[in-house]
């Protein structure tokens, strides 16, 4: 069956090489910069965003629990767990650690002692609805700071299940460079992997700490695809056959082959079956076969000349799912092309796509395009990453950017008066360098302004497949 016209040129705009020519390595060192500008607790000596100062420093107090540290996951203050540990294994998967700087290996620390604390299941800091009345830098923060977390007995398998992958990959990241701490975190994700199987349901149904996250963080996908997540990432990290054996098992009652054109903080599906299907490949395990016959659905839908369901584009080429920052839908999915072609290069396959077969390069290409288009090979002409050419947004839903530093204006600004800021036409006092905006709309506009936050608003798990995308393409240039 030929491709239709319309396909053809959808196809021809995709993967046509973009006109500008980007410095991967300059967008790739931003990128990581931007996490110390969502640092909080006690910065370190060698902060480089002087901007920001010491933040949140009595977070779990009211748990006599020391959760000062790690990072807010977007422009508000509060800290939701299940953004911030989908962010660890998003930057582990980049393969950032080969970087020269030693950056990355910090930045992973205080995910990690977040997430490791004692026989209960941190939640998340702070109360999102009364933080979301203000607009207030974290340094003058006086909204409750509330602490929510799960005594063990009850379920919580979808955030379990996410730790368990955080911690899991982490521990891959720091076995090389710190063997014991490595080891701690091992162990910590196979003894919370064992509470989030044996404990299955979801935790934003517990009344303890449901009212807390929900709307904002609740689990609306379900926790199968975080167990077959953490499953996934224990396999990575100890290599032993009964977590390809729970893969097997557990793979049609936890999902891996229903709604799999996904891949973002709630929804790890589409994720799942590109991480297992590499054993299909390097290893040779055909039981999990099914895993990579569903992966390489999904990865069909995104050429338009094949048969079945397809991805969305806009008119300029950019990966689209609704949702309400676009562009973690766009990077992370574009991550799993790269990884995917990679494991084609290796075993010198192509996609097979009924009639149609796609060679890697194509998967690179089309990875690419999405790389460039947010860099500024766009009709805007803009660049989606904060500090990143000459013409990006001058004011993001940001509250530390928005705000002066403390050693500009050193006396507090308190809630409401945070609003005038808020409102203000002039552009962010601070440069929130490396920060990746939500992005354009389905047609390519992109208004801007503070109150659209999901054009503006930056987040951790934005910018983490980010870094890997950069990295790949900074170490292949062509």
């Amino acid at each position: 069956m030929k491709p239709s016209i319309c396909s053809s040129l959808y196809l021809l705009l995709v993967l046509l090489p973009t006109v500008i020519s980007h410095n991967y390595s300059d967008a790739l060192k931003k990128s990581i910069l931007f996490f110390e500008g969502q640092r909080s607790g006690y910065l370190p000596r060698e902060q480089r965003m002087t901007w920001r100062g010491d933040s949140a420093l009595n977070d779990g107090m009211n748990l006599n629990a020391d959760l000062v540290g790690g990072y807010y996951d977007a422009g508000d203050n509060p800290g939701a767990l299940s953004n911030l540990e989908v962010t660890c294994p998003r930057l582990i998967s980049g393969k950032i650690l080969s970087l020269s700087s030693g950056e990355p290996i910090i930045s992973l620390r205080p995910f990690r002692n977040f997430a490791i604390g004692s026989s209960f299941m941190y939640v998340a800091v702070g109360k999102v609805e009364s933080d979301h009345k203000c607009w207030m830098r974290p340094e003058d923060m006086d909204t409750p700071r509330t602490a929510y977390a799960l005594e063990t007995q009850y379920p919580a398998s979808d955030l379990a299940g996410e730790i368990t992958a955080a911690l899991a990959a982490a521990s891959i990241a720091f076995k090389r460079y710190d063997p014991s701490y490595a080891q701690r975190l091992l162990k910590g994700a196979l003894k919370t992997f064992k509470y989030a199987d044996s404990h299955r349901g979801s935790y934003t149904n517990n009344t303890c700490v449901g009212l807390a996250v929900c709307p904002f963080y609740c689990s609306i996908n379900g926790y199968g695809d975080e167990l077959l997540w953490g499953a996934a990432w224990l396999r990575r990290a100890t290599g032993k056959a009964s977590y390809i054996k729970y893969l097997v098992d557990n793979r049609h009652s936890l999902g891996a082959d229903f709604n799999y054109y996904e891949f973002g903080w709630d929804n790890k599906v589409g994720a799942v079956n590109v991480l297992v299907a590499k054993e299909a490949f390097e290893k040779n395990v055909p039981e999990i076969a099914p895993y990579r016959d569903t992966a390489e659905k999904m990865l069909c839908a995104y050429f338009p000349e094949t048969a079945g369901p397809h991805m969305t584009y806009t008119p300029g080429g950019l990966l689209y799912k609704p949702g309400s920052s676009i562009l973690q839908n766009t990077v992370a999915l574009s991550f799993l092309l790269i990884t995917y072609a990679g494991y084609l290069s290796k075993s010198s396959q192509q996609l097979h796509c009924g009639s149609v077969k796609i060679h890697p390069e194509s998967l690179r290409h089309l990875a690419k395009r999405q790389v460039d288009y947010i860099l500024g090979d766009n009709p805007m002409k803009m660049s989606y990453m904060i500090g990143y050419g000459n013409h990006y947004p001058r004011q993001i839903h940001h509250r530390g950017a928005s705000s002066p530093s403390i050693a500009a204006h050193p006396k507090a600004i308190k809630c409401l008066e945070g609003w005038n800021i808020f409102a203000s036409p002039k552009p962010d006092p601070n440069i929130l360098v490396g920060a990746v905006v939500g992005g354009p709309d389905v047609d390519d506009k992109f208004v801007g302004g503070r109150s659209n936050a999901s054009e503006t608003e930056p987040t951790t798990y934005i910018n983490a497949p980010f870094v890997g995308l950069l990295a790949y393409f900074n170490a292949n240039k062509k």
